[in-house]
């Protein structure tokens, strides 16, 4: 059963508008103004409420990829109070995670606000094309190894290779920043997190050619058991997001039945991909019960039992938060 509203850091602070809304017979996406829906990139009309909080998990978890930075809903949420709301419902720490300069240096400045946070930087697959083209990558290269030595940045990343999103010589360019990454995270004793979009067999590979740093992490991992036993036989970590919860994602279900339970991870990756029943609204790190309870549910688990064992995994992912 979950409560009646997102935590309040979350809402919409004019309730006056709420009231003249519901008087008009007006639903949140035919709002004025466009203040309470928005279009997506698919054109699909999408609500920009954060969902209501769930029921607290029994034991902590945490979400170990988040975007703080990212603005996304209808209110600017700052880092003391995402946390806040988080632990609320039993989410009590989090890895915020950068994947350009900018977002990079909000993660250092953030691991200076709040002790829950531990961090990770690095450029996206995404976005090393980008620095390249302009001439700026071996510039951004030696910035990102520097806000790496920040002690309480643990992990390398978000990188990898993303064939959904990027074309053509764009590939070349990721390919070569992976591996510049993979070589930073050993060098520096890191943990590597990597973004894997429709590239598996190929970040396997570069992984396998490159050696991977002791402790490795498939963000938001997306693909099927094949891909789970390859985990379990290298000891990388496999972390679920809440696409775990869609309908559609069979694949997922069946991977985290292979998965060996040492090596599960939740998150978030907020404000992205929320889980079911609220896909296409804003996410937040206090949205993650609702993805560990489905995760229960498909592992037939004690869900107290499964909490314990994802807490302990993340802190053998990425070490104490003290």
């Amino acid at each position: 059963m979950c409560s009646a509203h997102a935590p309040a850091a979350y809402r919409w602070a004019d309730e006056a508008d709420d009231a003249a809304d519901a008087a008009a017979g007006r639903s949140a996406e035919d709002s004025p103004a466009g203040r309470r829906a928005a279009t997506d990139e698919s054109g699909r009309r999408r609500r920009l409420e954060y969902p209501p909080a769930p029921e607290p998990l029994p034991v902590p978890v945490v979400d170990n990829h988040t975007h703080l930075n990212f603005r996304d809903g209808l209110v600017e949420v700052g880092v003391k109070e995402a946390l806040d709301a988080a632990a609320a419902v039993g989410v009590d720490r989090a890895v915020q995670v950068g994947c350009d300069l900018p977002s990079s240096r909000f993660t250092v400045e953030a691991l200076e606000i709040d002790a829950r946070l531990l961090g990770a930087v690095a450029l996206h697959p995404n976005d090393a094309p980008l620095y390249a083209a302009r001439g700026e990558l071996d510039a951004a290269y030696a910035e990102i190894e520097q806000l790496a030595q920040h002690p309480r940045v643990r992990a390398i990343g978000e990188t990898g290779l993303d064939y959904f999103r990027s074309k053509g010589d764009a590939l070349a360019v990721q390919d070569s920043s992976f591996r510049w990454h993979i070589d930073l995270a050993k060098r520096l004793g890191k943990t590597l997190q990597i973004h894997d979009r429709d590239a598996h067999d190929d970040v396997v590979r570069i992984l396998t050619e490159e050696g991977a740093p002791e402790q490795v992490v498939l963000h938001c991992f997306s693909g099927d058991e094949e891909l789970a036993r390859t985990c379990n036989e290298n000891g990388w970590f496999l972390s679920f997001a809440g696409t775990f919860t869609f309908k559609n994602a069979d694949n997922l279900r069946r991977a985290i039945a292979m998965a060996e339970p040492s090596r599960i991870l939740v998150e978030t990756d907020s404000p992205f991909l929320t889980p079911h029943p609220y896909r296409g609204r804003p996410n937040a790190s206090y949205m993650v019960p609702y993805t560990v309870r489905s995760m229960a549910e498909v592992l037939g688990a004690d869900l107290a039992e499964l909490c314990s064992r994802l807490s302990a995994n993340t802190e053998e992912a990425y070490g104490s938060w003290t």
